[in-house]
């Protein structure tokens, strides 16, 4: 594999992102042939030096992998928990690919697709707004919304929680009659029938905490449950929730 940079190795090991990994290096976790790196810059060669982060010796997989999960309610997205809830690590072959990381979250009570790597830099290419990876979205939501109030997302939305200021791009909305019949199964929270509720799709590009729950709730529309179909070219739909599938490498060139 030769020489690069320490960030990318322990990214390409599962351990997070760029950023991430690059505070791992800046909090003196990470050492290489024995000698702690607390900066930027160090290259290594992946297939002759020692890299340890917290002591414990750092391997690339031979093959990176991407799985897909169908992730049900009331699962956190992390790889560990240690008061012992339930996690999607639980859901995974962790055996077979301990270093998996998540691609981006989902909300605990948010179900559908939630992609996983044993490559994080690759998680943080497919999470950068420039690339327009677009995720759609089936939301549940208080009353009906107006195509005024959904216009005001399609122009994209600004929204400001104290001294934060969110501003979101042009979102692709559209109002649902009905629930398809694909999503009536259990394989997500949205609940045909639910008084006084109705459903809206949403699609983004961006990936901001909370973001689409905080599009829908500054237009009046507050989400009671939120589904993911799809990230890219890539779904769930023949998953059940807590399935998982290898995704397909056709599928990650779309």
């Amino acid at each position: 594999m030769g020489m690069m940079r320490l960030q990318k190795y322990l990214a390409r090991a599962g351990h997070g992102g760029r950023r991430k990994c690059e505070q791992l290096i800046l909090d003196g976790r990470v050492s290489v042939n024995g000698d702690t790196i607390t900066e930027m810059g160090v290259r290594v060669d992946a297939g002759r030096d020692v890299v340890r982060l917290d002591g414990e010796v750092v391997n690339l997989p031979a093959d990176d992998v991407i799985i897909a999960l169908n992730k049900p309610e009331g699962c956190y997205t992390t790889m560990r928990d240690e008061s012992g809830r339930s996690c999607v690590a639980d859901l995974l072959p962790m055996d077979v690919h301990p270093s998996l990381y998540h691609i981006g979250r989902l909300d605990r009570d948010t179900t559908g697709i939630i992609l996983f790597t044993t490559d994080g830099e690759l998680g943080n290419e497919l999470l950068h707004p420039s690339r327009h990876v677009d995720k759609e979205y089936i939301a549940q939501v208080r009353g009906v919304p107006t195509e005024g109030e959904l216009d005001q997302l399609r122009r994209g939305v600004r929204i400001e929680m104290g001294e934060r200021v969110l501003d979101c791009a042009p979102a692709e909305v559209d109002a649902l009659k009905k629930l398809p019949n694909r999503y009536r199964k259990q394989d997500s929270c949205l609940a045909p029938g639910m008084p006084g509720t109705s459903f809206v799709r949403v699609v983004i590009h961006e990936g901001m905490k909370h973001q689409v729950k905080l599009m829908l709730g500054a237009i009046g529309h507050p989400v009671v449950h939120l589904h993911r179909t799809t990230f890219g070219p890539i779904s769930c739909e023949a998953l059940k929730q807590g399935e998982w599938r290898y995704v397909d490498p056709a599928e990650l060139h779309a």
